[in-house]
């Protein structure tokens, strides 16, 4: 008999322990990854429907314009992806200061502040709309400027004037949603979004082949569609809906608007950096030769890549309202794995979509434009917009990560560097100093800027000290709600 037998025979009990737990644990981690992902759909499944609706009618508007014409394809295009985009990458970045407020304060069951927190973010976002009215009013010189072909400047100019109502929507939209958002009553705003929609393509019908308005037609019917969505956000909130943390308007929405009005700010700098970034790509293509057809068919990418953004953008959202309520609660450790089930879930779908894109890119364009010279520059274009939707299913979750953690001034430098100190001169040196025109612009964007940013923000997710975190967020709420007290 070996003189090791007792030895062994005494570790057979070990080693069936050690199974056992591995076993435990990862039953215990398959357990605890189902009920976050519960959590997270639970936002993230209304969001991108209501996302993808709100988007749909973007879309909508530019493809009725892409069967008037070449012209009115590229006018309309330039307004929604350059004129509003500019001013919506800003609002919608201020308005994402809720974000980071209201889920905390909801997480700490501070439920009365998210009332003034609304009201603030409204006032706040409608002086910034008439701030900003200029871009609308003079979009046709400014875009003369910038290099674009006069008959398109001026009639993106015409109906950007047209688009003023839809600019006023966003200052009470965008707050309300969040409102909404942060308190999980994310089944609202995919109901009134699908209203929204319906109400869209009927009043598209109506106003472009019953009325033939044309181009202005198309572009007054984004001002009924837009502002549904407002009121009736606003209606099911003022109606009772939410009991707990809306009880009327209130006086103190005027008081401690400074310290609001940075955070906005930073938001609104944060997000607005990276909106804005893609939009410069449009402009910058059309100082090209043959620019109408090359930013027809960039711009049919962009709203490809913006239509499948909704889904990133979905789950920015959920992880921004995860991550803040975790972290309002004092549970770090809660937000730190909401963040890895939410990184994990979004590059799945990117792949997805990137496998979409690379096995139909012959019929990408079909749905915006019938011109033989578009689908060719779209399919050109395609292989760079697949690579564009596979970043960009983890660099938004990362940016709501940092919402959720109120980060946004840091994040703001980051986009700044990376984005336009980058990302835009690669890209320019690739376009004119290399001679590659609309995709070496692209191209150099993309793994210039948006690449480099997303390795940056995953290196400071992944050292981030989560309790410390907690309870940077636990003195940020008894010092906001000691204001209102």
């Amino acid at each position: 008999m070996s003189n090791n037998g007792p030895l062994e025979e005494a570790n057979v009990p070990l080693l069936k322990d050690s199974s056992l737990t591995v076993k435990s644990k990862d039953e215990n981690l398959a357990k605890r990854t189902w009920i976050e992902s519960k959590k997270l759909w639970y936002i993230v499944g209304p969001a991108i429907f209501s996302r993808l609706a709100s988007y749909s009618m973007l879309v909508i508007t530019q493809a009725f314009a892409g069967h008037l014409g070449d012209l009115e394809l590229a006018a309309i295009s330039i307004s929604n992806n350059v004129i509003i985009g500019f001013v919506l990458g800003l609002l919608l970045g201020m308005a994402s200061a809720l974000e980071t407020l209201c889920g905390q304060a909801f997480g700490a069951k501070k439920y009365y502040m998210l009332g003034v927190y609304l009201q603030r973010s409204w006032i706040v976002l409608f002086i910034c709309c008439v701030l900003l009215l200029p871009v609308y009013l003079y979009a046709t010189p400014v875009l003369k400027l910038l290099g674009q072909p006069t008959d398109v400047a001026e009639m993106s100019g015409m109906v950007a004037v047209w688009m003023i109502p839809l600019h006023f929507s966003f200052a009470f939209q965008f707050p309300l949603q969040r409102f909404l958002q942060s308190q999980l009553k994310t089944l609202v705003i995919a109901c009134v979004s699908l209203v929204a929609l319906l109400v869209h393509i009927f009043v598209s019908w109506l106003f472009v082949y019953r009325m033939q308005l044309g181009v202005i037609g198309t572009a007054v019917t984004l001002n009924f569609s837009w502002w549904v969505l407002a009121l009736g956000h606003f209606a099911y909130v003022a109606c009772g809906g939410c009991p707990l943390t809306w009880t009327g308007f209130s006086l103190e929405a005027f008081s401690g608007l400074w310290e609001f009005v940075k955070l906005s700010a930073a938001s609104g700098v944060m997000l607005c950096l990276e909106n804005w970034y893609y939009r410069i790509l449009i402009l910058m293509t059309g100082n090209l030769q043959n620019a109408k057809i090359a930013v027809d068919a960039l711009s049919v990418c962009m709203t490809i890549n913006g239509w499948e953004m909704m889904i990133p953008l979905a789950f920015f959202a959920g992880t921004g309202v995860r991550v803040a309520n975790e972290l309002g609660a004092g549970n770090g450790k809660g937000a730190k794995f909401a963040t890895k089930v939410s990184v994990s879930t979004s590059i799945i779908i990117g792949v997805f979509f990137w496998s979409l894109i690379m096995i139909y890119h012959n019929e990408l364009a079909l749905i915006f434009s019938s011109s033989d010279a578009v689908l060719k520059a779209v399919n050109k274009l395609s292989v760079l917009l697949a690579f564009t939707i596979l970043l960009n299913s983890v660099q938004p979750v990362l940016s709501g990560v940092a919402v959720g953690s109120g980060w946004q001034s840091y994040v703001a430098y980051i986009n700044l560097g990376c984005y336009y100190l980058i990302g835009l001169p690669v890209g320019a040196l690739m376009g004119w100093v290399f001679h590659q025109g609309v995709m070496g612009i692209w191209a150099g964007m993309i793994f210039g800027g948006t690449a480099v940013q997303t390795l940056i923000l995953t290196i400071i997710t992944m050292r981030c000290d989560w309790d410390k975190e907690a309870e940077k967020a636990n003195k940020h709420v008894r010092k906001w709600s000691e204001t209102l007290e």
